[in-house]
């Protein structure tokens, strides 16, 4: 079966453009949302998903209707995939893996994918092994216990003390200072 995929944005948004086009290109039925592309959970899609059987076909008119990301791509073509179906897109050609050809240009485009999340993460690594070597840490910072949260608010409470001194002093950026003093006084006032 062909199971076309068609998402909007907005309630405002039309969708008979790609209904038009998935309809022509032999899209048996046609799962329709009116949801944002950056939400993880969209209910229809995962309807979509759900329904899968082998052999079906997730058609699609472009990329930007499944996926926002490049990520959130190759792991929704790999949920398809589990399930024993496919996906094609009538924007992208070389996304149908219906076909030897599509299958192999989709595993090359996931294999730079992946080549360049590995090139960030070591890249990472360099640099946070570069600032140890000079004798900084990376990472998050400790969190400040209640001792410290009260002598960050009486200093900043006495307004005596310049607030990049009690940052240095406490080696908190503005921020924490700020999340420190709101939250002490709450329960000053409380």
């Amino acid at each position: 079966m062909i199971l076309g995929y068609a998402r909007v944005s907005t309630v405002e948004q039309n969708l008979d453009r790609q209904l038009d086009a998935l309809t022509k290109a032999g899209a048996e039925e046609i799962i329709q949302e009116k949801i944002t592309g950056t939400k993880a959970d969209r209910p229809e899609l995962n309807r979509l998903l759900d329904k899968l059987r082998p052999n079906d076909v997730v058609l699609v008119m472009d990329l930007t209707r499944l996926s926002r990301s490049t990520k959130d791509l190759f792991n929704l073509v790999e949920q398809i995939e589990k399930k024993g179906a496919n996906i094609k897109s009538l924007k992208e050609s070389w996304l149908d893996t219906t076909t030897p050809q599509g299958k192999l240009m989709f595993t090359f485009m996931a294999g730079i994918s992946q080549f360049e999340r590995d090139l960030i993460s070591q890249r990472t690594r360099e640099g946070l092994e570069a600032a140890r070597a000079r004798g900084r840490k990376g990472g998050r910072r400790p969190k400040l216990d209640q001792a410290k949260k009260k002598a960050i608010y009486d200093l900043y409470s006495q307004k005596k003390t310049p607030l990049k001194d009690i940052c240095d002093m406490f080696g908190i950026t503005k921020p924490t200072l700020y999340k420190a003093v709101d939250e002490m006084s709450k329960k000053a006032s409380a």
